[in-house]
């Protein structure tokens, strides 16, 4: 349907356009990450001629052209000839009937040996179509529309980004917990309460034939789905640099309130000070540490220790016996993080309800704490240091520097650029 000096036309037009250009090799994570991008962006409009190129665009076949006969057309058209005639319809297997082109109009720019710009139309082949290995690569306006791109809505984009963000952590989550249940150096489920809840794991070294060093780590989970075996990876690089773990588990709500978290906390700890030689560890080299919701309650138990301390009430174990807090992206005023909570998706009501009302929030904030409390019971804190994701939106990295003024001088605070719930992995390693 094109004459013999279009077809050359083409030709030239598309020897004088640019080469693809060069493709780099992609990175091995190029392909997960490629994934993740294509679920989440908007799908681009259909790629088609540039505008300066395009004049107007026609029908997929013009008025003037016959429609195919039942001898020579279609499959489509063939079958319903064979159906006219009484013959047996061929299965369904065999109509595959490729994509009809999409005629165009296109304007040849000026280029020598052709003079001013001509009209060319692009039209599809009668006996054979034109197949898109038969037009040059590099010529992109040649080749025809691609066909729109099925979305999918968007719950189901976030279900199926989730399922490969869950299989792409499966290989490290497998390693871990093979760790956690057969390893040797691991003790689980230690007892330290009368409570259902009331276990520690403890992560020894191979080498423990001095005292080590320990750790009391308190874990996160919003107060809600804590668990002693979420620092499993923690517990596991520190236990082969020569240091013990001991993960303490506590009460999650309903099961309990912030007073019986911050109670579970201390009995868990007072069982580290008094314990923890018989296992291999130094007594006198225990520093105390918590991550997110765990944090607020380390430093909520460390508090109300050296608060009994200072005022001469019975105790089961030392604030002394503390070498360092290290507070790991956590909240330390309770008042300033109602709303931001309810807005995250943790409703006001169960917040306060997990805070035991709103008159307890004073009590339950370390900052305010430390800012009525006596210059004796500060005396009697260890250093404390906390860290906090300048990215972190789970909880805003405010928390840590309003927490620090409160008393400057008992406090050091590191700032990094990780948000550090999503990347606890980075500071394990």
């Amino acid at each position: 349907w094109r004459s013999k000096e279009a077809n050359e036309d083409l030709r030239h037009v598309a020897a004088l356009a640019p080469p693809p250009p060069r493709v780099p090799p992609r990175h091995a994570l190029a392909l997960p990450a490629r994934l993740l991008l294509l679920l989440f962006r908007r799908s681009p409009p259909p790629r088609s001629i540039l505008p300066h190129q395009l004049e107007s665009p026609t029908p997929n076949r013009p008025a003037d052209l016959p429609e195919p006969s039942p001898r020579n057309g279609n499959a489509a058209s063939r079958l319903r000839g064979r159906r006219a005639r009484g013959g047996r319809a061929p299965p369904a297997e065999r109509l595959r009937r490729p994509p009809p082109l999409v005629a165009r109009a296109v304007r040849v720019p000026e280029a020598p040996g052709l003079g001013r710009p001509q009209e060319a139309v692009v039209l599809p082949r009668r006996r054979r179509p034109c197949r898109l290995r038969d037009l040059p690569r590099h010529a992109p306006h040649l080749h025809p529309a691609p066909v729109p791109r099925v979305r999918l809505p968007l719950d189901e984009r976030q279900l199926v980004a989730l399922a490969v963000y869950a299989i792409l952590l499966m290989p490290g989550f497998l390693q871990v917990g093979y760790y956690y249940f057969f390893s040797s150096q691991v003790h689980r489920s230690i007892v330290y309460g009368e409570q259902p809840r009331n276990r520690l794991d403890l992560y020894i070294p191979k080498d423990n034939r001095r005292p080590c060093p320990v750790v009391a780590f308190v874990t996160g989970g919003a107060w809600i789905i804590g668990y002693k075996a979420w620092g499993a990876l923690l517990g596991r690089r520190l236990a082969e640099r020569g240091i013990i773990v001991a993960c303490i588990d506590y009460r999650n709500f309903p099961q309990g309130r912030i007073g019986d978290m911050v109670s579970d906390a201390s009995q868990g700890i007072s069982f580290v000070c008094n314990n923890i030689a018989s296992y291999g560890g130094d007594p006198n080299k225990i520093y105390l540490m918590g991550q997110s919701a765990g944090a607020h309650i380390s430093a909520c138990a460390l508090m109300e220790q050296a608060v009994k301390e200072s005022s001469g009430q019975p105790i089961s174990w030392s604030v002394t016996q503390i070498k360092a807090y290290f507070g790991l992206s956590g909240g330390y005023n309770i008042h300033n993080l109602v709303d931001h909570f309810h807005q995250r998706g943790l409703n006001r009501s169960i917040f306060l309800s997990i805070m035991d009302g709103e008159e307890s929030l004073s009590r339950y904030s370390p900052e305010i704490v430390v800012k009525e409390s006596s210059a004796r019971t500060i005396a009697l804190l260890p250093h404390i240091f906390l860290m906090h994701g300048t990215d972190d939106y789970s909880i805003p990295s405010s928390a840590r520097k309003s927490f620090y003024y409160a008393s400057p001088s008992a406090f050091q605070f590191t700032k990094t650029n990780f948000p550090w719930h999503l990347s606890l992995g980075i500071f394990c390693s």
